[in-house]
């Protein structure tokens, strides 16, 4: 234990977790005046936070609120009261009181204009440990682990860098994050002490996640082609229980199969289906602007002395990678066969067998289940104990959508905390 630390340690409100879903939930408490202590296992806060910004912070999305929560799925009505408390406008407007404008991309994205996470988390930190008003600033610890309660159920537990750590607190908030990315501190190690005190948890599985191909990529195409972006194109797929997924957009071929934005919007669909059969398949749409009947035509058109490389490429502008895919995937009698290989070009088919390890996602689904929790997001089966970000069950697509909900259940584990605070826990 720190020298400087008495053992237990008693606080009001311990949050273990310095991710967004953390540093929001410690931000509401702090401004009610509450004594927080915020521990981290790392040697400082928001790690993968910074590390999501470093090609542009996308905060939010500004597209209309019913769209907007309609992104997250089956989990949607789950997330829409912590949404309608603090969705994409009020995520805009916390920026803007930190010192940080923020501007609205082609695509609906919503940025700060200098496109950085750093300044905007150094605003937060900087808040945090210096409140306004009547608010009472957040101690941090940092590389400190929680490994659960003692024997009792009645301290947190932590290791730190000077030994053994008990914490009594009158209410403890959970912001642990998923399992994915684990160096910068997300490895869903807290699994097994819920699991130990009777919390309800789903499994983690990967979301917003790469997947390996059938059969992998010959050796030509992964050495010429992994690494290089599909442009352009469209997808779809129909799943087992006809729920289907189409989208333009693109993506990116890998060693061992593909991945990027195109393929993390189905993650969802295509990871349950190699579930429940082992494999999943999605239609690639080379020339997702054209008419079936437009590529039959300059498929069809004579070609005369050219090769039907140098063909497709001036008919239908076909080259690099597209081309690779073609060459890849169509048999070789559906390449001389117009019908066959203008129908392969609007709809190839791609067969994944398996998705990338978790730890590679981008986020994870599964975690601590919504049955479990009360609308505060206190655990039914452990009063004063509160979760919020990742490590609840949902999952969302890139965009900001991730984000925000992680600050949206921060601030409603936040606002759970207090109001239990006052009506329940003594003090």
């Amino acid at each position: 234990m720190s020298p400087d630390l008495p053992s237990p340690l008693i606080v009001d409100v311990a949050v273990i977790g310095g991710g967004p879903a953390g540093l929001m939930a410690a931000e509401v408490l702090s401004r009610a005046g509450l004594s927080v202590h915020l521990f981290d296992r790392m040697p400082s806060v928001g790690r993968k936070f910074l590390l999501a910004g470093k090609g542009g912070m996308n905060l939010t999305h500004a597209e209309a609120l019913s769209a907007f929560v309609g992104r997250y799925g089956t989990h949607a009505e789950r997330l829409r009261p912590l949404l309608d408390t603090f969705g994409p406008q009020a995520v805009r407007d916390w920026a803007a009181g930190l010192g940080i404008s923020t501007f609205v991309g082609s695509s609906q994205r919503v940025f700060p204009v200098d496109m950085k996470a750093a300044p905007l988390l150094r605003a937060w930190l900087h808040r945090l440990r210096h409140p306004s008003g009547d608010g009472a600033p957040v101690v941090f610890h940092m590389r400190h682990r929680w490994i659960g309660w003692d024997e009792q159920g009645a301290s947190l537990q932590f290791e730190s860098p000077h030994g053994a750590l008990q914490v009594q607190a009158r209410a403890t908030v959970l912001a642990l994050g998923g399992a994915s990315w684990a160096r910068l501190g997300s490895d869903g190690a807290w699994l097994p002490p819920l699991q130990a005190a009777g919390v309800d948890v789903a499994p983690l599985l990967p979301s917003n996640c790469g997947f390996e191909v059938a059969g992998g990529w010959s050796t030509f195409f992964r050495e010429r082609f992994a690494g290089q972006p599909f442009k352009s194109v469209g997808i779809r797929a129909t799943d087992s229980l006809g729920q289907s997924f189409q989208r333009k957009g693109e993506f990116v071929a890998t060693e061992t199969g593909v991945e990027g934005s195109l393929l993390y919007a189905a993650s969802s669909l295509l990871r349950d289906e190699i579930a429940r059969k082992g494999q999943a398949t999605f239609e690639l749409d080379l020339l997702p602007d054209r008419h079936a009947e437009q590529v039959l035509a300059h498929v069809a058109h004579p070609r005369g002395s050219r090769s039907l490389s140098s063909h497709l490429k001036s008919r239908l502008g076909l080259d690099g990678i597209k081309m690779a895919i073609v060459n890849e995937l169509v048999e070789k009698d559906a390449m001389h066969d117009p019908v066959r290989l203008a129908a392969a070009l609007k709809g190839l088919p791609i067969t994944l067998k398996a998705t990338r390890p978790i730890n590679e996602a981008i986020s994870t689904a599964g975690g601590v289940r919504w049955e479990a929790l009360d609308a505060g997001l206190m655990v039914k089966a452990r009063p004063g104990l509160f979760c919020a970000g990742e490590m609840l069950d949902w999952e969302a697509p890139t965009g900001g959508y991730l984000l925000t909900a992680c600050l949206a259940s921060g601030v409603a584990a936040g606002e759970g905390v207090r109001q239990w605070l006052s009506t329940s826990a003594p003090a």
